[in-house]
């Protein structure tokens, strides 16, 4: 099972959140519409729960067809709650793995809920294919998650080449680490955005003065932080002037506490503030385009907000370790560097500054980087060798 060769290889991808599937969905097209290949399409974690929009249903209204959909999130987003929703993950994917009999498994990023579906993936002797390997983030177990997802799979596709030198330094294989950049940045090319006005319509909020895209998450490894920080970052928007659209801290520990005080303060101040469970990938991108600035820790700021050029005011150390283009600030948690972060990016000669950088992980700048991605996954030779692991030494 999984290392034969058929004549429609069968490609399974996990998707387990919302930011995953809009970096996803183009890979996921070029998938369905290539007839020597077969999608498999499993649908897990976030998408499934309401309290984060039941996203699973854009993937349906999208057209793609959901092959399993697999139940892990429990209701608690404690340590152990997310613990025990891995091995949940687990005992679901064994069943899944064996009915659907892929060749290839793809999951993107460094989440939790990513690392069952490797793990399941390896005993089955299936080859897993990492989307975003070799990335790091020193502020989140994200960290650990992502390098030992790395260490499980066989073919590698980073988002550029100082991530690929990484993966490489663990020991996998050149021939099967390929550097094509990051597939969500092809929405950017492809995807026909929102214009200010029509961004309003859908958003059914007004967009007028200055106005940040926000998107925090939890600092999992700093237990019991998420309260303040969230607190100070509000008070500093508070402070400045500016209104904002909020997006909802994802299913780590203590991320309900995060969405629990942005639903109090939006509340609080419907005119200047809205929160949404989910943006999806069009309204989130529009965001980027029209708005005027970015806050938080998401890594949609250093990946996807170059692109547009949009200032990113980078809170903490969530992100800490990650490649930074010219338009992300980097601050720390309180008020008062919060503040100072957000006057310099709404700042003339910032604006001024970032002008014509370029994005480091838009390698070849065509929207194309998922249908090489498919097309490697298409032809790449599946055999045991790709499934045993090797030290390169240092000398």
């Amino acid at each position: 099972m999984g290392l034969s060769r058929v004549k429609n290889r069968k490609i399974c991808v996990v998707t387990t959140t919302r930011a995953d599937y809009g970096l996803l969905f183009w890979l996921l097209k070029e998938i369905d519409d290539d007839p020597e290949l077969e999608l498999s399409l499993i649908a897990t974690g976030m998408h499934l729960s309401s309290e984060f929009g039941s996203t699973v249903n854009e993937i349906e209204n999208d057209g793609f067809h959901i092959d399993m959909r697999i139940e892990m999130l429990l209701s608690s987003n404690s340590e152990i709650g997310i613990v025990k929703s891995m091995g949940v993950a687990m005992i679901s994917l064994a069943d899944a793995l064996q009915k659907i009999e892929p060749d290839i498994v793809v999951i993107l990023g460094d989440r939790f809920e990513i690392v069952p579906v490797a793990l399941a993936a390896v005993v089955f002797k299936i080859p897993v294919a990492h989307i975003h390997g070799g990335e790091t983030s020193q502020g989140a177990i994200d960290e650990a998650f992502r390098h030992a997802v790395t260490k499980m799979a066989s073919i590698h596709f980073p988002a550029n080449d100082t991530y690929r030198n990484r993966i490489l330094q663990m020991g996998e294989p050149p021939e099967l680490t390929f550097n094509f950049g990051a597939p969500g940045l092809d929405s950017i090319y492809r995807l026909p955005m929102f214009n200010k006005q029509e961004l309003e319509e859908s958003l059914q909020f007004r967009l007028d003065g200055t106005v940040a895209l926000v998107t925090f998450h939890p600092v999992t490894v700093e237990s019991g932080t998420a309260l303040v920080q969230v607190n100070n970052l509000l008070k500093a928007i508070e402070e400045t002037d500016i209104r904002a659209v909020f997006t909802k801290a994802n299913a780590d520990a203590d991320g309900s506490i995060i969405n629990a005080r942005l639903a109090e303060f939006c509340q609080n101040g419907p005119d200047n503030f809205k929160l949404f469970d989910s943006l999806g990938q069009k309204r989130y991108l529009s965001c980027m385009k029209n708005l005027d600035l970015m806050l938080g820790n998401s890594s949609s700021g250093l990946i996807e907000a170059p692109s547009f050029r949009l200032p990113v005011v980078n809170m903490g150390d969530r992100q800490k370790g990650r490649m930074r283009a010219a338009n992300v600030i980097d601050v720390g948690n309180s008020i008062a560097e919060i503040k100072s972060g957000i006057e310099r990016a709404i700042s003339t000669d910032f604006r001024k500054s970032i002008e014509t950088m370029v994005n480091p992980n838009d390698v070849f700048q065509d929207g194309n980087t998922s249908r090489r991605i498919k097309e490697q996954l298409k032809i790449v030779e599946i055999s045991e060798k790709m499934l045993k692991k090797e030290f390169r030494d240092i000398l």
